[in-house]
């Protein structure tokens, strides 16, 4: 025997927009999974994968137009296959959304799958609910902030740091005011737990705090050197910035604030010499005009990323960008230009380029009203790794004045 769920949820949008969030990996992620893939035909794979560890495997067996999108579902550890059936009716200004996970098993070894599929699918609609009439992602939005930036964790790191272990998040800098701050963590601390929960990465950190609001407490365990430390940390809000409906009002935004951060580099580099600006302060470590080479190589990173959601087809990575592969793009940047007036020139023309994208986004990234939450709210949130990365600067300027005074 087995038993179909089923759930409801009226959306205000137009039946096209819910039929795009079943069948593309970008919507798919942006109110189900974390990863996605997709190839919306029959026969075609469905992928879904969620920072706790748990996938989806299946494939589309059914699809009308706007209407209706059927694909299996088999899932991590569940006894059997399963399928979804999703039916779109149009109720002028609205959408009825009606999804029923079909061939759901009634034995002893189905009911914590069943439990799992009601608390997935009841949170999941209302989310996806929220993506299409606002483009929120509410596990965003209602996610708390620990208020730190995040590195690389290598054995040759963690060497460096002197902590006796080879898995954890090592933290680069701490926002002022913030959990991580409050609750005595300092930069170069390595994360190891959180809430109870082994932490090794960015999706087991948020998968770790997925059920969790600001204002909860959790414990955090952490090295600092060889010293194993227990704290108790009070998550803090996370500040959303007001994004403009219009693509030109975002780009107008964006000008802004890159006018300001342009103005500290500028600041921080009036009359630097040459020659200090290309001494490394120790080994391994960026010198200010290498500093300056990542900071257009991450805006590049943007323009790319901009592309996939105009294209609607995001690309994915598991894990941030391989140091060694960081670093061949820095020196060829420095390379070609090897001056500071060349890598400021080269910082002004990035920026510029990101916001002469965002003013040109097609009238289809604004529909999608997901996609435009995201790169506004990307966009416009305040800049931690800049701000990190002009500290940078400065102290690589600072020690290279004392190396050349020795």
């Amino acid at each position: 025997m087995t038993q179909t769920l089923e759930y409801r949820r009226s959306v205000r949008a137009p039946a096209a927009e819910a039929h795009r969030a079943f069948t593309r990996a970008t919507p798919l992620r942006d109110w189900l999974c974390d990863v996605s893939l997709a190839d919306a035909r029959v026969g075609g794979r469905i992928y879904l994968w969620w920072n706790s560890g748990y996938f989806v495997a299946g494939a589309y067996t059914a699809l009308e137009e706007n209407r209706r999108v059927e694909f299996t579902w088999q899932g991590k550890d569940e006894p059997g296959q399963t399928v979804v059936e999703v039916t779109l009716e149009d109720r002028g200004d609205a959408t009825e959304v009606i999804l029923r996970h079909r061939g759901v098993g009634d034995g002893p070894e189905w009911e914590r799958v069943a439990a799992e599929f009601e608390r997935g699918w009841t949170t999941g609609l209302a989310n996806l609910q929220s993506l299409l009439e606002a483009g929120e992602d509410l596990r965003y939005t209602q996610r708390p902030m620990l208020g730190i930036l995040l590195g690389d964790f290598t054995g040759d790191v963690s060497r460096e740091m002197g902590v006796p272990v080879k898995q954890g998040i090592p933290v680069t800098s701490v926002v002022p005011g913030m959990g991580a701050e409050k609750a005595g963590l300092k930069p170069h601390d390595v994360i190891v737990s959180m809430d109870g929960k082994t932490v090794i990465d960015y999706p087991t950190l948020v998968g770790a705090l997925q059920a969790r609001r600001a204002g909860d407490t959790v414990e955090v365990v952490y090295y600092r050197g060889p010293e194993r430390k227990t704290t108790q940390m009070t998550l803090s809000s996370r500040l959303l910035p007001a994004i403009p409906p219009t693509p030109a009002g975002l780009a107008g935004e964006l000008r802004k604030l890159n006018a300001h951060l342009v103005s500290q580099l500028e600041e921080i580099l009036h009359e630097t010499p040459e020659e200090l600006a290309k001494i490394a302060p120790a080994p391994g470590e960026w010198s200010a005009l290498q500093a300056l080479a990542h900071l257009v190589v991450s805006e590049r990173e943007t323009h790319e990323w901009l592309t996939d959601m105009i294209n609607d087809d995001e690309r994915f990575s598991d894990r941030y960008t391989n140091p060694t592969a960081l670093t061949a793009r820095v020196n060829a940047l420095v390379a070609v230009r090897p001056t500071v007036a060349g890598q400021l020139e080269a910082v002004r023309e990035a920026l510029a380029e990101t916001e002469a994208m965002v003013a040109a986004l097609p009238d289809e990234v604004v529909t999608h009203k997901g996609n435009y939450w995201r790169i506004g709210h990307n966009l416009l949130q305040v800049d931690q790794h800049w701000t990190e990365h002009l500290e940078q600067v400065e102290d690589a300027l600072r020690k290279a004045k004392v190396a050349t005074r020795a």
